[in-house]
C-alpha cells in the first residue's frame, strides 16, 4: 500500500491507546507498535535479514508478536505463503492489523494459537521454520504479562520451541533464529538433539565489545559442519545504531 500524507494521516486517527506508526524504511513497509505491549527490537531486523526463504517455499514463524519478521521478510523474499503463530490474544490484534496495513493478507496467515498445537493447521511439513522466540528464563519481574510472556519462557521453553521447530520442518528443511549470546551452547546442543544440525552462524557486539546475540541457520538432517561468519557490531560508541543496519545492507555477505 503506498502511503501518501492523507493516507498516513487517516491511519494514525485509527490508532488505539498507547499505538504508534513507524516506517520501516524498507519498500514502504509501515509498523504499528503498542508501547503498553512488547515492541520489537533489532534482534528482529537482524533475523529478518539473514533468514531466507526461497520461491514457492512455505514457512512458519514462532511468535510472530507484531508480525515484524515476517514483514520485512516480505520484502526480500518470493515465498509462498508464512503462517504466523501468536499465542498472545492482544499481540494477535496488533499483527492482523499490520498485515492489514501493508496489504499482505494473501502471503502472511495469523494463527492465533499455540503453536504447540500446529498440526490443527499444519498438514505437511514446511520449508522454513523461523522465530525470535522468548530467551530469557522466567524471573520475578515488574513488567506486564504481555512483555514478560514475550521475553521469558513463560509458555514455549527452549526445548520445546526447538522440538516443535523440528517436527514442523521436512527433511532437509532450514531453521533461523535469533537467541542471547550467553546461551548459544544450549541452543546449538537443543538443535542437535531434535536432529538440527547448525550450518551457518555469526555473532553480534554491541560496539562496545559486548557479544550480544547468536545467530543461526540450521539443516534438519543436515550434515555436520558449520560456517561461521564474521561479527556484526550493531551501534557505534554512542549507542546509536550503525547507518548499515538501518538500510539493511548488513547482511550482503552473509548469504
Amino acid at each position: 500500500m503506498n502511503l501518501t500524507k492523507s493516507n498516513l494521516e487517516e491511519m494514525n486517527s485509527l490508532l488505539g491507546e498507547g499505538e504508534r506508526l513507524e516506517d520501516l524504511e524498507c519498500n514502504n513497509l509501515k509498523i504499528i507498535q503498542n508501547k503498553n505491549l512488547y515492541c520489537f527490537t533489532s534482534d528482529s531486523v537482524i533475523l529478518a535479514n539473514f533468514l531466507k526463504i526461497k520461491k514457492n517455499e512455505t514457512a512458519v514463524e514462532i511468535g510472530g508478536g507484531c508480525g515484524v519478521v515476517s514483514i520485512l521478510a516480505s520484502a526480500k523474499n518470493k515465498f509462498k505463503k508464512i503462517k504466523i503463530f501468536e499465542i498472545q490474544k492482544e499481540m494477535q490484534a496488533l499483527c492482523q492489523k499490520n498485515i492489514n496495513l501493508n496489504n499482505l493478507q494473501e502471503k502472511l496467515e495469523l494463527i492465533p494459537d499455540d503453536v504447540l498445537n500446529f498440526k490443527k493447521y499444519i498438514d505437511k511439513n514446511v520449508d522454513v521454520v523461523f522465530s525470535n522466540p522468548p530467551y530469557h528464563k522466567v524471573s520475578e519481574t515488574k513488567e506486564n504479562i504481555v512483555k514478560k510472556t514475550a521475553k521469558q519462557e513463560v509458555k514455549l521453553t527452549l526445548n520445546s520451541f526447538v522440538e516443535v521447530a523440528s517436527k514442523m520442518l521436512k527433511f532437509g528443511g532450514r531453521f533461523y533464529c535469533s537467541y542471547p549470546s550467553e546461551r548459544a551452547c544450549e541452543l546449538i546442543s537443543t538443535c542437535h538433539k531434535f536432529n538440527i544440525a547448525i550450518k551457518k552462524m555469526f555473532f553480534t557486539d554491541n560496539g562496545k565489545g559486548k557479544i550480544t546475540l547468536i545467530l543461526v541457520e540450521g539443516v534438519k538432517g543436515g550434515k555436520e559442519g558449520v560456517l561461521v561468519l564474521p561479527m556484526l557490531t550493531t551501534n557505534n560508541q554512542n549507542g546509536e545504531f550503525l547507518e548499515e543496519l538501518k538500510t539493511r545492507k548488513f547482511l550482503e555477505n552473509k548469504k
